[in-house]
């Protein structure tokens, strides 16, 4: 009994590989461009992944909240929403939470979160188009490098 989901199921087996590989190609983009400006990443942009996660370790709480913003700002949807750190239930922190996803809670679109307390880590996920995590994180970089909340890039690996 397929319910008249056969074409959409195929189209999912079809399109899998390539937004996995969409995801995996931005973190590794993100994790390498961050590296060079001192932000700490892991997995490194080198390393064998298991996952669609990049953790980012930022040096303070304000380039952390503007990560998250600029994720929010190359956003497909609500794009003109900013993202501010509130109180969420289960935290002892306020959390960000950016993801302009077509699919609310959709773990493969582009989201960044994490708890607004020292070491400062977001967490960001997914990007089912390259360009779109591409765009991000270079807003980002653009942004947080304006007011110094990152150091300068150095040249390893760049």
């Amino acid at each position: 009994p397929s319910l008249g989901m056969n074409r959409l199921l195929m189209q999912g087996f079809f399109l899998a590989p390539h937004v996995v590989a969409e995801a995996l190609k931005g973190m590794a983009f993100a994790a390498e461009l961050l590296a060079a400006h001192g932000v700490i990443t892991s997995p490194a942009a080198d390393t064998r992944r298991s996952d669609i996660v990049q953790t980012l370790k930022f040096p303070t709480a304000e380039a952390m909240i503007k990560f998250c913003q600029n994720v929010q700002r190359a956003a497909p949807v609500d794009s003109f929403v900013t993202p501010i750190p509130a109180p969420m239930p289960g935290y002892e922190s306020d959390v960000i939470m950016a993801a302009g996803a077509f699919i609310q809670g959709g773990s493969l679109e582009l989201s960044a979160d994490g708890p607004i307390r020292p070491p400062y880590m977001a967490f960001m996920q997914g990007g089912i188009v390259y360009e779109q995590v591409k765009l991000a994180v270079l807003m980002a970089v653009q942004d947080m490098a304006a007011t110094e909340d990152i150091s300068e890039p150095t040249m390893k690996g760049l």
